[in-house]
């Protein structure tokens, strides 16, 4: 399969194999659950897949226009979506948030493609706020209801990145190891509290933040940007095509239904086959 340049991703229709319908029977009426980053990419079609499922979701992100996007697509759902603007920078603010929620999803994320001695320490520090400090005072102020009620899900967004290493992005490869100890940590300490904690680790996902990486890659690299998603994205991949941001919701629903109680302190790849080298 040919994958497309950047600037004709978003013009693509998602393949075949794609899901068409909801592959998880799950019923989250009552249920409220957090999604982190929500405005768009894994975080608007995990909010939407929530929302299908019956929860209420408090949808968040410091994107505005985006979040306005998303509340006027999930009209007519059998949950609802309320939308918040958070800076996840504000770590009190992040764990006020995630009071009282049954389900929460770690998914909001940034990346910058530099060279260690080239990277900014500035914003090394807020990728490792955002991507690994956030999650864990989320996780902190989710867990007193959770464990009170005696059920609870944490799904965190991981990443083919907290399983293998990539040259030039020591901050977000830092960060997602980090979220895959984190993530186990809580999953030992939540199972005699019935609480469940599992990463997902997609692939390249067919978002706005893996477009915004290709004019990155290509300067790292030295490439054509016409060349960044054959020869650097995809080239550890036998499949050869995106993942699609419904795939990966459709794993966090899957791993917030009855039928994954017994899943905890996984890693869930949807690499390809990447870690399969």
């Amino acid at each position: 399969m040919t994958v497309p340049p950047a600037a004709d991703l978003a013009a693509v229709p998602a393949p075949a194999t794609a899901p068409a319908r909801l592959s998880v029977d799950i019923d989250l009426t009552g249920r409220t659950a957090l999604v982190t980053g929500a405005a768009g990419g894994i975080g608007r079609a995990c909010a939407l897949r929530l929302a299908a499922a019956g929860a209420g979701v408090r949808a968040v992100d410091r994107d505005a226009a985006g979040l306005e996007e998303l509340g006027a697509r999930a009209g007519g759902l059998p949950g609802t979506v309320e939308t918040r603007v958070l800076d996840l920078t504000d770590l009190d603010a992040a764990e006020r948030a995630a009071a009282g929620t049954d389900v929460l999803v770690n998914n909001a994320g940034l990346q910058l493609v530099r060279p260690i001695e080239e990277f900014p320490p500035e914003v090394f520090s807020t990728v490792l706020t955002v991507m690994l400090e956030a999650p864990f005072r989320l996780i902190r102020g989710a867990l007193p209801h959770m464990y009170g009620q005696g059920w609870g899900r944490i799904v965190n967004i991981s990443s083919v990145h907290g399983l293998r290493a990539s040259r030039f992005k020591s901050a977000y490869v830092a960060a997602k190891h980090g979220l895959e100890g984190l993530s186990k940590v809580a999953a030992l300490e939540g199972a005699a509290h019935g609480v469940t904690s599992n990463c997902v680790n997609p692939g390249y996902v067919r978002t706005p933040l893996v477009e915004r990486q290709i004019a990155d890659q290509a300067a790292a690299h030295g490439i054509p940007a016409e060349r960044v998603v054959s020869d650097i994205l995809l080239a550890d991949s036998a499949l050869k095509r995106l993942v699609e941001p419904a795939e990966v919701a459709e794993a966090v629903a899957y791993l917030c239904s009855p039928q994954a109680s017994f899943i905890t302190g996984a890693a869930l790849p949807l690499d390809g086959g990447w870690t399969a080298h």
